[in-house]
């Protein structure tokens, strides 16, 4: 019998996947969100993280155990803007919503607004080409979130920008959590990236990926970004990045 969830809930139960090629990607994986949840999901190259943001999002089935989301309003951001050139920056994040059938006034007026939210009001009429790495992030982050999303998968999306615009776009990510509030499941090789953004960090092993740890970040929203600098802070990414060593090893 399937669970009843609440909206904005995603579970992993048992989940197992294994390619085609023979090669077992993930093992054993039970992890719940719950709404209100940020979890970032740290592990070894490999392991199998972008496999399970791809089994949250229905891309691929898994090949033992269930994934469950009691919604199918889902948003994906990719490590890279993909972002189509010969648009501009409004009609790039109406995409989403024009393939999903929504009526030209409603999504021009959605995608305005969610331009707004991201911080590029006045960059409507902007081409890919015109515009930094980080704002074609946000470009992206704005189609993603033109959709409602009560569950956001982020896969590594900071991941290709420079350190400063990085640290913003976390900044920006984490008002959005506050101010949306989804449901967030976030991949990243950054240990400190992980705690500052997160209600819990997941630490998984090496292929056939598991989750070996929880470690809850009990910071309260909103974040200064003086806390990287906290003892407290500190302390939790050392248990994070113990956790991630042991698991390579």
């Amino acid at each position: 019998m399937t669970a009843v969830l609440t909206r904005g809930t995603l579970r992993f139960a048992g989940v197992e996947k294994t390619f085609d090629t023979g090669t077992q990607a993930l093992r054993a994986v039970d992890l719940d969100l719950s709404p209100g949840d940020f979890v970032s999901i740290v592990g070894p190259s490999g392991c199998g993280k972008s496999t399970l943001l791809r089994l949250a999002s229905g891309l691929t089935a898994p090949t033992t155990g269930e994934v469950l989301a009691d919604t199918d309003k889902i948003s994906y951001l990719f490590q890279d803007p993909t972002l189509l050139e010969w648009r501009t920056a409004t009609k790039n994040v109406e995409l989403a919503a024009e393939l999903h059938g929504m009526p030209k006034e409603e999504r021009r007026r959605k995608a305005a607004e969610a331009l707004a939210v991201v911080g590029l009001a006045g960059f409507e009429k902007q081409l890919p080409s015109q515009l930094s790495g980080g704002m074609r992030m946000r470009v992206s982050l704005a189609r993603a979130l033109i959709l409602d999303p009560e569950i956001f998968l982020f896969d590594e999306p900071f991941g290709a920008l420079d350190e400063i615009t990085r640290l913003r776009m976390q900044d920006e990510l984490q008002r959005l959590f506050r101010t949306q509030g989804f449901t967030g499941l976030f991949i990243t090789h950054s240990v400190s990236e992980a705690v500052y953004l997160s209600t819990r960090v997941a630490v998984m092993s090496a292929r056939p990926g598991r989750i070996v740890r929880q470690i809850d970040v009990p910071f309260e929203f909103p974040r200064s970004p003086e806390i990287r600098y906290h003892p407290d802070f500190a302390r939790i990414a050392g248990e994070v990045s113990a956790a991630l060593k042991a698991s390579s090893e």
